[in-house]
């Protein structure tokens, strides 16, 4: 809760700041011109590889350069063995762009957490006003309830829950 004793993140995000971090997203976009969507019956269809596929797909290339003879000409091994490089490459990066996103969204919820815990507060300070009979608090009370109507709750119940 953000109040006069705690406060986990006090930041500014100015516009040029946010414009410069898109521009960087976009040149990583550019640099990686390769990148595909998938749908999601796309991703739940595809088999997927793991820690134990991984060595088994290793293994199979291995498998298919010493017998290439055996091999249909559909299968590809240069193929496979950029797929697998990329996979290789792509899982470093993968990593630390899933960290940074754990950041900003950790941060977006600290923050939004913080702004709202305060305004919840000020909720019950004009809501403690107004019942004390503090001229013009009832009508600031009365507009901040509204947030709550319909709720189920009782009028005067706190609406933290």
């Amino acid at each position: 809760m953000s109040n006069a004793t705690v406060n986990r993140v006090n930041a500014t995000l100015a516009p040029e700041v946010v414009k410069a971090v898109k521009d960087h997203i976009i040149a990583i976009e550019k640099a990686l011109p390769f990148l595909v969507g998938l749908t999601t019956a796309e991703r739940v269809a595809m088999p997927k590889i793991n820690v134990g596929n991984k060595v088994f797909t290793e293994d199979a290339i291995q498998a298919a350069v010493n017998n290439a003879a055996l091999l249909p000409s559909f299968i590809k091994v240069e193929d496979m063995k950029k797929d697998l490089a990329l996979y290789h490459a792509l899982d470093e990066l993968v990593l630390v762009l899933q960290q940074l996103a754990e950041k900003l969204a950790d941060t977006q919820l600290l923050a939004g957490s913080e702004a709202y815990a305060s305004a919840l507060a000020i909720y019950r300070i004009f809501g403690a006003a107004s019942e004390s009979g503090i001229q013009g608090t009832k009508t600031l009370y009365e507009q901040l309830r509204q947030r709550f109507s319909g709720q189920g709750k009782a009028p005067d119940a706190d609406p933290l829950p």
